[in-house]
């Protein structure tokens, strides 16, 4: 057994060795293999899925070795396939493999101890106070170990590969926030890099002054700039081996002068250093130009003058003029660092912020000032170089304790992250906290706020304070500053490719793809390459202040966004979220995220837009040209959390009519192909909508879903296909069911979730619906209609769709007319005004026809219906179309029973196919002779027997007449339907008030005589088919003389129109007059180009009020 585990497992190593995301745990070209291997092993059970399901004995070794080499990221991602070749052929190398002190806490600490500590620690101290500074120092420190437990949560849940940081922000809140705030961050260590080698790089230049000594200083700057670029760069380059050899090193040093200078101030509690501070009142005096602090000198021969007193005075004779204040103030020197134990933190406790030019005076000595003495020889005291303020010293000491991702960058090479980024990183930060806090403290306990003040030690010969501090020597300081900014240099340029190199491998910005090569080991060589350059830029433009403060807004941008990420990930609560640190919680990340915002705006709220710009233009960038990429990040998480809230926010009521727009559910049917057959339906959603609220596109399959379910796909592609062409925004859905009538009842009953649903169907009218082969589609069609009556949805139903307009063309003129029979709630208003806000039908105005009967005032109508058009803000032409009383016509009699005789032979099922087409034909044929024919056909005497007397006939209809639209007040009324002028008018039922939609091609068929366009011969004949006349049932024959009459008008009134909307009748409700049904709207919508049949869904959805 275990050689054939063996074997198994070899074959399970073979291929690229790099299993992708989508099957990640096996390659399913041996499955044949593998299947063999499963006989007689008591697995026969499962041997059908081996393919996608391989033993847990065979998988479990290669899962548990997963690597996190920096290629590690190949076995996460999608790679492309070349890449995948390049691997085969290629031998792996290992990159070193890292613990946590060398990986994660020494890097951290190396960049986190900046070069500010030496240089600038001590000018905070001065100008903000000890509490101030502590103030700042800890709400700095609180930041980044705020950020260091949201990243210890997120490294520690799941494998971390190579690029730390953005890894983390790019998995946790989707790639266009990893890609734009990792290339910010990016950027941010690349100058940081820059920001470190430019202290390294400054020497001071011998007897040159002014202008000219700042030139030579630019231009040795980068010389020497460029020198240590090199040599840093191609340490890097040479491998991570040697960067940590030699910031071993560097570190060492560091550590040491920090060392030093806490020696120092204990020495100072015993033997405080000889520094004195020359002050004339209480000014301190610039040191250069002068050797002794005084004024005269006693020597042998008597008073001498020194030369202080030449500073001063125009001539070096005791009786030469000298400036005011020098004549009544004392010289007097102080020490400059009294010591630990001499009290002098009481004075140094409080902000001492200065404008520039001010003087830096010395607190509690007397000085006498003239009334308006102005300050003269202003040259030769120590002044303020800047104006200073609280958000300024926030701005410079910030960057002294970025630095906290050295570890994390480096996830790659570390041994296990997961241990290792959580412990090195707090610890780092524990320990610099702890150093710099104490830094303030000691720093304003021993040093003298005069000397603490003076930024560039211009009153004590230029000498670094703290290093006069620092025991034994000030050159260690000197040296340890050099190196703590080599050090911070090197992690830089170590990390930044590193990042750099994970953006590009995930692929997220196209141009970025050619840094994602490198060594064999991993190294990334374009990156670091690119890195170098960079660096290089700034060197060449040798201002640091033009590049510190947007460095701080990135690295702030950064923490905030992996602070976000987890608290998004604890909120949320994803099954995913289950990391091993567990000492986080989501109040800690979002205080987190508050004070890196905050932080950002105190620092420079200038910077802090100009970062924010930059980020959001790289993530509309990603957005709008990156891969597409799903990483399951937080972001859609958010979109799954907010759409559940507001959906059930939703099923609270329904929509207010104010707020009702036509959610729809369009209906397409699709060929054998699976192609939609209606294309323009989409065309005329999309004139709909215009991209706002729900819109199903649905199709229905008849058979059963395990066998159609590949024929399902291929309709979900091609409605998905359309919907992007015909630039739909919805959703598509395919049903299968044993028939089609179900499949569509299933749509219309199941679409849309929870309050999202559709209160409007949108199906066309159903072609050819009169082929005796396609009985069944009409048939469906009038369910779908009772279907939406009962369901309360409206109907819209599109006759002739092909003749519609797509969403490329335009009307330059035109009219939509509305005819307004009945009322169902405003649909009919609602349409037009909303199919004109498309580009389509923007420049066709409205025209609303009503109909009038006898007993109506046309014109109080036409004044009402302008008033209310006026109330509902439309505007639209309005008319009203008088429909006198009038005999039923010859051709009306004729229409309805050729329509009779039809329906009759269609329900002679028991004919074939074949037959009843001829029985068909022959009837058509014969029914068009009629008024000739003196015999009726067998089939006519078969109709006359089977139909019921006209009495019976109207009490037993009296319900579906109630539903019917119009009736036509010219009918023989029987007692049963007595009709009121209003119902004359059309009025309808309130609950039958329901509409919808569908598409057909116009009926066959003569087109409509005018009534009284009867031949002496049609006359004759009317008396001879008489009696077959009065065997028809009355009900039918009403309705066909309405449908007739109001196509009349509405052709003679619309033909012109683009577009005309119609009321649309409803089914009867006894089914055996479907078919009649059809024929009625036919011939309703007979020689009209384009019709939109609607029906309304039972609620008001238009409203005067505001």
């Amino acid at each position: 057994k275990s050689t054939e585990r063996r074997a198994l497992s070899a074959i399970l190593e073979k291929g690229d060795g790099n299993p992708k995301e989508s099957s990640p745990f096996i390659n399913s070209s041996d499955a044949t293999e593998k299947s063999q291997k499963y006989d007689g092993k008591h697995m026969a059970l499962f041997e059908e899925e081996m393919e996608t399901s391989p033993m847990v004995s065979t998988m479990i070794s290669s899962l548990a070795n997963y690597s996190s080499l920096p290629q590690g990221s190949k076995e996460h991602e999608e790679e492309a396939d070349n890449e995948e070749e390049d691997k085969k052929k290629k031998k792996p190398v290992k990159a070193p493999q890292l613990g946590t002190l060398m990986g994660v806490y020494l890097p951290c600490i190396q960049n986190i101890f900046g070069v500010i500590l030496f240089l600038r620690m001590t000018w905070m101290v001065g100008i903000g106070g000890v509490i101030g500074s502590f103030i700042i120092v800890f709400m700095c420190c609180s930041t980044t170990m705020l950020t260091a437990i949201s990243m210890s949560a997120i490294a520690t849940n799941g494998v971390v590969p190579a690029g730390g940081s953005y890894y983390m922000i790019s998995r946790s809140l989707g790639p266009e926030f990893g890609g734009a705030v990792g290339i910010c961050f990016y950027l941010g260590t690349t100058f940081a890099g820059y920001l470190y080698i430019y202290p390294a790089a400054i020497f001071k230049m011998e007897g040159l002054e002014g202008a000219e000594a700042e030139a030579a200083m630019l231009n040795n700057m980068r010389v020497y700039g460029t020198i240590v670029l090199s040599f840093m760069a191609t340490v890097v380059f040479v491998g991570v081996k040697y960067v940590n050899k030699l910031a071993l090193l560097f570190l060492a040093c560091v550590i040491l002068s920090i060392l030093a200078v806490y020696a120092g101030v204990i020495k100072t509690a015993i033997e405080p250093p000889d520094f004195p501070v020359c002050l004339l009142g209480n000014r301190p005096l610039i040191s250069k130009g002068f050797d002794v602090c005084a004024k005269t000198l006693e020597s042998g021969n008597g008073t001498v003058t020194t030369k202080l007193w030449s500073v001063f005075c125009d001539s070096p004779f005791l009786n030469a003029t000298c400036d005011e204040y020098f004549v009544n103030n004392n010289v007097s020197f102080i020490q400059g660092i009294p010591g630990v134990m001499s009290g002098i933190l009481k004075e140094n406790l409080f902000g001492n912020y200065l404008e520039k030019g001010d003087l830096v005076a010395k607190k509690g000595i007397a000085t006498v000032e003239g009334p308006d003495d102005t300050l003269t020889n202003s040259n030769r005291y120590v002044l303020a170089d800047i104006t200073s303020f609280f958000t300024l010293l926030v701005g410079i000491y910030f960057p002294s304790v970025t630095g906290i991702m050295a570890g994390s960058n480096r996830s790659g090479d570390l041994r296990d992250a997961q241990k290792s980024i959580p412990i090195g990183t707090i610890m780092a930060i524990t320990t610099t906290s702890i150093v710099y806090m104490s830094a303030v403290i000691l720093f304003g306990a021993c040093i003298e706020g005069v000397v603490l003040r003076d930024k560039f030690g211009e009153g004590v010969n230029g000498n670094l304070v703290i290093g006069t501090l620092a025991w034994p020597s000030p050159w260690v300081i000197v040296i340890g500053s050099f190196f703590s900014t080599c050090g911070a240099g090197l992690q830089s340029l170590t990390g930044a490719p590193r990042l750099m190199q994970a953006i590009s491998r995930d692929g997220v910005v196209p141009i970025l793809r050619v840094f994602g090569h490198g060594k064999a080991n991993g190294e990334p060589t374009w990156a670091l390459l690119l890195t170098a350059g960079i660096c290089e830029i700034g060197i060449l433009i040798a201002s640091l202040d033009a590049v510190a403060p947007i460095l701080s807004m990135f690295f702030l941008m950064c923490y905030m966004f992996v602070n976000l990420a987890c608290a998004l990930q604890t909120l949320l609560r994803t099954p995913n979220w289950r990391p091993r640190f567990n000492y986080y919680h989501w109040a800690l990340s979002f205080l987190g995220m508050s004070l890196c915002l905050s932080l950002m705006f105190i620092c420079s709220w200038f910077y802090a837009i100009v970062a924010m710009v930059i980020a959001g233009s790289i993530y509309k960038y990603i957005e709008f040209r990156g891969a597409e990429k799903e990483w399951g990040d937080g972001i859609r998480g958010i979109s799954l959390s907010a759409a559940r809230y507001a959906l059930m926010r939703l099923e609270e009521g329904p929509p207010h009519t104010k707020n009702w727009r036509p959610q729809l559910l369009v209906l397409v049917s699709t060929d054998v192909e699976q192609n939609v057959e209606q294309p323009r339906l989409l065309s005329l959603t999309n004139q709909l909508k215009a991209g706002k609220g729900l819109t199903i596109v649905g199709t229905a399959l008849a058979g059963t879903y395990l066998e159609n379910h590949p024929q399902a796909q291929r309709a979900e592609q091609s409605l998905r296909k359309l919907m992007e062409t015909e630039k739909v925004k919805g959703f598509c859905q395919v049903t299968i069911s044993s028939n089609m009538r179900d499949a569509t009842s299933h749509l219309l009953q199941a679409s849309g979730l929870g309050g999202l649903m559709h209160n409007t169907v949108l199906v066309s009218w159903p072609r050819n619906w009169k082929q005796a082969d396609d009985l069944q589609t009409w048939r469906d069609f009038i369910e779908l209609v009772r279907e939406t009556t009962a369901a309360h949805l409206a109907l819209l139903v599109p006759k002739n769709i092909a003749a519609f307009p797509s969403n490329g063309e335009r009307f330059s003129e035109g009219h939509i007319d509305v005819w307004w029979i009945v009322h169902d709630g405003g649909m009919l208003m609602l349409l037009p005004f909303l199919l004109r806000q498309h580009k389509v039908w923007r420049k066709c105005k409205m025209r609303i026809f009503t109909v009038a009967q006898m007993d109506d005032n046309s014109i109080q109508m036409k004044k009402d219906l302008t008033t209310f058009l006026y109330h509902l803000r439309i505007d639209a032409e309005v008319e009203v179309v008088e429909m006198h009383d009038s005999d039923i016509s010859a051709y009306t009699y004729e229409k309805t029973l050729v329509m009779e005789q039809r329906s009759q032979i269609l329900k002679q099922i028991n004919l074939t196919k074949t037959e009843r087409e001829r029985e068909i034909q022959s009837i058509t044929d014969s029914s068009r002779g009629s008024i000739r024919r003196k015999n009726p056909a067998v089939v006519t005497t078969q109709l006359s027997v089977t139909e019921e007397q006209p009495g019976v006939s109207s009490k037993v209809e009296k319900p579906e007449e109630e539903v019917q639209l119009i009736h036509d007040s010219t009918s023989p009324t029987s007692p049963a339907t007595p009709l009121t002028p209003a119902s004359e008018g059309g009025a309808q039922t309130p609950g039958s008030a329901q509409v919808q939609m569908t598409w057909t091609e116009k009926a066959d068929g003569e087109p409509a005589k005018p009534p009284g366009a009867s031949t002496p011969q049609g006359i004759k004949d009317i008396f001879n088919m008489k009696p077959e006349w009065e065997n028809l049932n009355q009900s039918n024959v009403r309705r066909m003389h309405t449908a007739l009459r109001l196509n009349g008008v509405i052709v003679k009134k619309s033909s012109e129109a683009k577009l005309v909307l119609l009321n649309m009748p409803g089914p009867p409700n006894n089914r055996s007059g479907d078919e009649n049904y059809m024929e009625f709207l036919e011939v309703l919508t007979e020689g009209l180009n384009r019709v939109l049949l609607v029906r309304g869904g039972g609620r008001e959805v238009i409203t005067i009020y505001s």
